[in-house]
């Protein structure tokens, strides 16, 4: 694509040059016709129309070059998601949600290096809110699993999925607040229902006309123009203005769903077999109405109103109520497809989604698309990342949470990658109930609700210390746990990561055991961390406790200690800590205090 990109440019850019020259021999051409020379113009005629011939040319190559400068930045953002580059790839979403759950937040969902991030394909703004929508409400199991088999088809699907974001790219997204136009389209026709008036701006143009032509011919006509020029004016001024009032509604807009056209038609003409794809293409064609074919007709409609910004239109509108025929047939539109559109978006905001997830299945052919069991006890997966790390980085470990009644608890030192492997088994849980492939070589989880401790912060402004926003944050999490348990439809997965490392040692032991206890007893499944090996071993958290560690290795170089982690994950209880490790690494000196 890079390559075409540069010869359309090397074309368009000659073109160019021959359409200056064409130019400038066309006005020496005429300047000699002018003095005299009769073949110059045979000359100045040739030129011309080879002139209009290169600017069609030149127009044509403009189009080429920039589909494919759009195909190469397209591709080359999958480059860029491929070795995580996230300061070089676009970042494209809606405005965030002002109810965001926890969890976002914990585990990089949304905003800058996030999962929202690696997932930035969609172009319209529907896309993009569809997509955000997946990624912070759980889908139903049957609901994530057709997201799945539609996003397995449209994974090995480039061209498809490369022309949607062509016309994607090429259609105004600016202003991205459909809802004044969606009211107007789903709203009463006003016009429409007056059918005395809509006969009379028929018939008044046409008696003007007709009297214009006998006063033309000596007749007075006048007595018929002229009654009717003021009452069209009148029209003009009074209704008129409601007319323009829906016009600038409308108008807003039309860029944005004149482009949609395209994608509709791109949609409308694919043959699927996903249930899910299925029944997108059927929704754009609902009753014989197809969704492309009236996009197209309402940018018709829009060029004809748009003579309203013509010089003389104002005397031209009163002699021909040429606004209210256009409002009139945008009316028609309205009736037609209006209460149609708001389905029609919503169609296309979810295959932006699907293809989001299919371009993740594309470029991470090796993970795999969780299973959903309604009635499993268990998360369990082999080979599980983090997702948003780059594969050369990525270290995967086997991992189960659950059965109900048992707690997966993480120790290991500082750096170890306990937090990471908390974020790893949540990511892998939101792109399961998405419907997205998870980074795992195989995962399969029931369908739960996610609640996690994870980044917690006080707030000045609120008066609130560390240590209370960290009780507020369990307290949801034991919250969302009862309401899960209460509901019996989903089971509460909970990560926590260092709880309760606000307060002093003892408190936090009692504390932390009585929560964690209290979310076993509620059925919920779940990972803490801690460096609190004491907790450990608190008998009543043993006999629950799944221990796992992360572990490092130390050595002294001649340049300084260094340190070295694996982020393999063990069984059992971390052997050592490496605070003081990390002290000496970073030149503050306590080692030789503490051998004293």
């Amino acid at each position: 694509f890079d390559a075409q990109r540069l010869h359309y440019e090397g074309r368009w850019n000659r073109l160019a040059n021959v359409r200056l020259w064409l130019f400038v021999g066309l006005l020496v051409a005429v300047a000699i016709a002018l003095s005299g020379g009769v073949w110059a113009w045979l000359a100045a005629a040739a030129l011309f129309m080879g002139f209009v011939v290169t600017v069609r040319q030149h127009r044509t190559q403009g189009r080429l070059r920039q589909r494919a400068a759009l195909l190469y930045a397209a591709n080359n953002e999958g480059r860029q998601r491929l070795s995580r580059a996230w300061a070089a790839l676009p970042l494209r979403r809606p405005a965030p949600p002002l109810d965001a759950p926890p969890f976002a937040a914990d585990l990089d969902v949304l905003g800058h290096a996030s999962l929202q991030h690696l997932l930035s394909t969609p172009t319209t703004p529907m896309g993009l809110a569809t997509l955000q929508a997946w990624l912070l409400q759980p889908a139903p199991s049957t609901v994530a699993l057709e997201r799945q088999a539609a996003a397995a088809e449209l994974a090995p699907m480039l061209d498809f999925r490369d022309e949607m974001q062509v016309r994607g790219r090429l259609t105004e997204t600016t202003g991205d607040n459909a809802e004044p136009f969606l009211g107007w389209a789903e709203g009463a026709v006003w016009l429409r229902r007056r059918p005395l008036l809509v006969w009379f701006t028929r018939l008044s143009p046409i008696l003007i006309l007709a009297g214009a032509i006998a006063q033309g011919v000596g007749q007075p006509g006048w007595v018929v123009w002229l009654p009717l020029l003021v009452i069209n004016l009148v029209l003009v001024l009074t209704v008129g203005g409601r007319a323009d009032a829906v016009f600038e509604q409308v108008a807003a807009r039309r860029g944005v769903f004149e482009g949609y056209a395209g994608l509709f038609a791109l949609l409308n003409d694919q043959r699927f077999n996903a249930p899910l794809l299925q029944r997108i293409s059927e929704a754009l064609a609902a009753g014989n109405v197809r969704a492309d074919d009236q996009m197209r007709r309402f940018g018709r409609i829009m060029a004809f109103a748009d003579l309203r910004f013509w010089m003389l239109y104002f005397p031209f509108n009163v002699v021909t109520l040429w606004g209210f025929h256009c409002w009139w047939a945008l009316e028609g539109w309205q009736q037609v497809a209006g209460r149609q559109t708001r389905g029609w978006l919503a169609a296309l905001g979810e295959i932006e989604a699907v293809i989001a997830l299919a371009t993740l299945r594309h470029d991470q052919p090796e993970w795999a698309f969780p299973e959903l069991p309604e009635h499993t006890p268990v998360l369990a997966g082999w080979g599980v990342g983090h997702p948003l790390l780059p594969n050369a980085a990525r270290v995967t470990n086997d991992v189960q949470l659950g059965p109900p009644g048992t707690v997966l608890l993480v120790t290991g030192s500082n750096m170890s990658g306990k937090s990471t492997l908390l974020r790893a088994v949540g990511l892998n849980a939101v792109l399961a109930h998405a419907g997205g492939p998870a980074c795992a070589w195989w995962f399969r989880l029931p369908p739960v609700t996610l609640a996690t401790s994870m980044r917690v912060q006080d707030s000045l402004e609120q008066g609130i210390s560390y240590f209370m926003a960290e009780l507020l944050r369990l307290k949801q999490v034991v919250d969302t746990a009862r309401r899960t348990a209460a509901s019996n439809e989903r089971r509460t997965l909970f990560l926590l990561d260092e709880i309760l490392h606000g307060t002093n040692t003892a408190e936090r032991q009692i504390a932390a055991k009585h929560i964690i206890l209290h979310l076993t007893q509620l059925g919920a499944i779940g990972a803490v961390s801690t460096h609190d090996l004491a907790l450990a071993h608190e008998p009543e958290i043993a006999r629950i406790a799944q221990p796992v560690y992360f572990t490092e290795t130390f050595s002294r170089t001649p340049d300084g200690p260094v340190m070295q982690f694996d982020y393999q994950l063990r069984p059992g209880l971390a052997p050592s800590t490496n605070a003081l490790k990390l002290m000496e690494i970073v030149g503050l000196d306590v080692v030789n205090e503490e051998n004293q």
